[in-house]
């Protein structure tokens, strides 16, 4: 599978025949994948260009930032999972007070087809663009007669008897139904930071944990102990992964720590991928350090057990 070419600037994209997924795309979850397989696989078919189009920053933090949206996926996070799918191109339209007041017939001719010149383009049922979301799928079936493109518009996806959306997959991730989450997205749930100075408890029970500084837009699951993957380099780890407060010592500020089994070394200022599989339990706070340390262990086992690298 070929590494993904990636566009900042609509400008910057060079390439004929594409084939086009349109939207957001935060979670990059079982919805939105059924969305781009379709676009990869018809791309495939006929020899053109498969290209998902996002934007950056996510349209509500610009709309209404005084909900304080945060994300599922960073704009990195999205492109690697475009890529494990096998997504040619990724081009980001920088969402700004300016692109919100365009309408929804200049979105499509100034920029759609300007810069990618579709001959296909892939939409979800709901999907809405241009000022004040007026523009849907029936006008973009009728730009698509105008300009010489088709559009596919790929149904929902239901999951449990629900719609599966990023919104309700945000609520869950932050009320701690994690394997409900998990089951929406359809990927293990990815946490990338640069590994900083920490309180250092860890190393002093006897369980050395990475400190990391997330990128500040990143929705952290609900407080608790969670199993998963750490990608360091090109090799990868188990890891038990604390995220919470701490309320054992009082720390109050709320931390991602990573112990990751089976290694020893220095790794700060290092980019660590973290991918959360199991929710193990909830933040407790505990009588002493040594119930602590008890329940750490606990934790690392049942991750060894979870957790399969092979």
């Amino acid at each position: 599978m070929g590494k993904i070419k990636t566009f900042l600037n609509l400008k910057r994209f060079r390439g004929r025949n594409a084939v086009v997924a349109l939207g957001t795309f935060d979670g990059v979850h079982v919805g939105h994948q059924k969305i781009i397989k379709g676009m990869v696989a018809f791309a495939k078919r006929n020899g053109w260009t498969s290209v998902a189009l996002t934007f950056n920053p996510h349209p509500q933090q610009v709309i209404v930032p005084e909900r304080g949206l945060r994300l599922l996926t960073t704009l990195a996070e999205r492109f690697q999972l475009f890529e494990d799918m096998g997504v040619q191109s990724a081009v980001v339209v920088p969402f700004d007070h300016r692109i919100q007041e365009v309408s929804y017939e200049e979105f499509v001719e100034s920029y759609l087809v300007k810069y990618l010149k579709p001959r296909k383009v892939f939409v979800g049922y709901d999907y809405a663009f241009g000022h004040d979301r007026e523009g849907h799928v029936r006008q973009l079936e009728e730009l698509g007669d105008r300009f010489r493109f088709v559009v596919t518009v790929v149904p929902p996806v239901d999951a449990s008897g629900v719609t599966v959306k990023s919104s309700l997959i945000r609520e869950l991730i932050s009320l701690g139904h994690f394997d409900r989450a998990l089951q929406f997205l359809g990927h293990p749930y990815r946490v990338t930071g640069k590994v900083v100075r920490g309180s250092r408890r860890g190393k002093k029970l006897g369980f050395p944990t990475a400190n990391l500084q997330t990128h500040p837009d990143k929705l952290l699951p609900g407080h608790g102990v969670y199993a998963g993957k750490v990608l360091l380099g090109r090799k990868i780890y188990r890891g038990a992964v604390n995220v919470g407060a701490r309320p054992t010592f009082a720390e109050g500020k709320v931390a991602c720590e990573v112990h990751i089994l089976d290694f020893k070394g220095d790794i700060r200022g290092k980019e660590l991928v973290v991918d959360l599989h199991h929710r193990l339990r909830d933040e407790v706070q505990f009588a002493d350090v040594n119930e602590l340390k008890t329940q750490i262990k606990e934790d690392v086992g049942r991750t060894r057990k979870l957790i399969r690298l092979s």
